[in-house]
This record gives structure tokens, C-alpha cells and sequence, in this order.
């Protein structure tokens, strides 16, 4: 992301992040959640496995990942908003989890070394983030030969009385719903925005594959609502799939 729009998205996030909980299980039904389970259950690691959550926000999936991989994989949760890293920590310190670790930084600076991790994560955040090859290409280099990135990543259904339903909500509704919880009269409006200029699943799915992840997979959730698409470090590129809603 350049460096002109950080403070705007910091600032924001900063601002919606004691509601932020809350309204992402009120907007999506809870089903935010249930995507979440979704992704760290396909991940695949050692049983010490080093995890990054990029855009970990209140730390759902960094102790999802802990929940069901185990108290020996580490993770380190990085977020560029320090309103929802302290909602993160306090969250961690209440579940007693001391396999996390909290990180202020940027995506497209990832103070790590090279072949650093076993997985890197980021869940609701790729949208947010401009230059989204740069950040791909600072993923695939942070990750161990044969680590796995996987994206969870809000979507527009496809043509169909679902979308214009969806569209009517997520344009109409939300950001008054946004609005009156969050007292922030232009995130809840951004979101939707953000959404509907995300790149369309080929071409997010051929950005990847240009920086250099191979077994690419997408698959749509909620009937297309949300899209998990995964990808490895590896040396063959393979043919990219998009999977049928599960």
C-alpha cells in the first residue's frame, strides 16, 4: 500500500476497532467465523510450525490457529492499526495463549527473513492493501520451499437474485448498520467500495501464480460470498482450480 494512504486506513481501522468484533459477526451472520475455522483447517504444518497472520486485526484467526493446530506452533500476528492490536492482546492475555506473538508493521515490509515460516495468513486484508503483487511477493519470500499462503477475501456473488440481494444489503444497509455501531460515518461505505474493486478470481488467482506460488486453489464460500484461496511455495506450477461452493 503506498505510504500516502496508510494514515487514512490506520486511522480508520483505529476508530472501528472496539465494534469491530462485533458488527463483522452481526454483518455476516456470523459466518465470518465459520470461514475463518474454514482456513486454518486445510492449513498444513509441523507440529512446532511458525505461522504469520498478516492483517491479524483482533487476533480471531492467530488463535484459531493455535486452538486447533496446538500449543507448539508459534505465530506471530502483524496488523498496521494499533487500536486492534491492543483489542488482539487483550484477547490473547484471556485465553491464556502464550504461543502468540503481536507485531506492528506492513505488509510490504515484513521485517522477517527470508524462508522465515511454515504458513502466512491474512484474512479480510488483502483487499485493503494496493499493491497486492508487492505483497504477495514479500509472502512467497517470507515462506519455508513448499509453506502455504492462504487468503480469505470478501466476494460479490455471481449474476443471480443472491447479488442483487447482497448488493442491495452490502451497499444500502450495512453502512447505516456500520454507522450506528461504529460512530464512523465512511468505513462501513469503504468496505463495500473495497469489495467491489477487488481483483476478479482469475486475476487475483494469476497475480499470485506471477509471484511464483504454484497448486493454486480458490474456493467460494456462502455461495460466493467470501472467497479461501491457497497457495504453496514450490517449484512446479500447476494448473489453477477454482472449487464449487462447499
Amino acid at each position: 500500500m503506498e505510504s500516502r494512504e496508510l494514515p487514512f486506513v490506520r486511522e480508520m481501522f483505529d476508530s472501528i476497532a472496539p465494534r469491530y468484533d462485533l458488527l463483522n459477526r452481526l454483518l455476516s451472520l456470523r459466518q465470518d467465523v465459520v470461514w475463518r475455522k474454514k482456513l486454518v483447517s486445510v492449513m498444513a504444518i509441523p507440529e512446532n510450525g511458525q505461522v504469520l497472520d498478516v492483517a491479524c486485526g483482533t487476533g480471531d484467526v492467530s488463535i484459531e490457529i493455535c486452538r486447533q493446530k496446538g500449543s507448539r506452533v508459534k505465530v506471530t500476528g502483524l496488523d498496521f492499526s494499533p487500536g486492534m492490536l491492543r483489542l488482539a492482546q487483550e484477547k490473547i492475555l484471556r485465553s491464556q495463549n502464550s504461543s502468540i506473538s503481536l507485531l506492528a508493521g506492513d505488509a510490504l515490509a515484513l521485517p522477517f527473513g527470508e524462508a522465515s515460516f511454515h504458513a502466512v495468513t491474512i484474512a479480510f486484508g488483502i483487499r485493503n492493501i494496493q499493491d497486492k503483487a508487492g505483497a504477495l511477493r514479500a509472502f512467497y519470500k517470507s515462506l519455508m520451499p513448499g509453506g502455504m499462503l492462504l487468503v480469505l477475501e470478501l466476494a460479490t456473488p455471481k449474476k443471480s437474485r443472491l447479488r442483487e440481494a447482497y448488493l442491495a444489503y452490502f451497499q444500502k444497509v450495512l453502512p447505516l448498520i456500520g454507522r450506528l455501531f461504529s460512530k464512523h460515518g465512511f468505513a462501513y461505505s469503504y468496505l463495500p467500495d473495497s469489495v467491489s474493486r477487488f481483483p476478479t478470481t482469475d486475476v487475483f488467482m494469476n497475480i499470485m501464480a506471477d509471484a511464483g506460488f504454484s497448486d493454486i486453489t480458490c474456493r467460494r464460500l456462502s455461495l460466493g460470498i467470501a472467497n479461501f484461496f491457497v497457495g504453496v511455495k514450490g517449484p512446479v506450477k500447476q494448473q489453477m482450480k477454482t472449487n464449487p461452493e462447499c
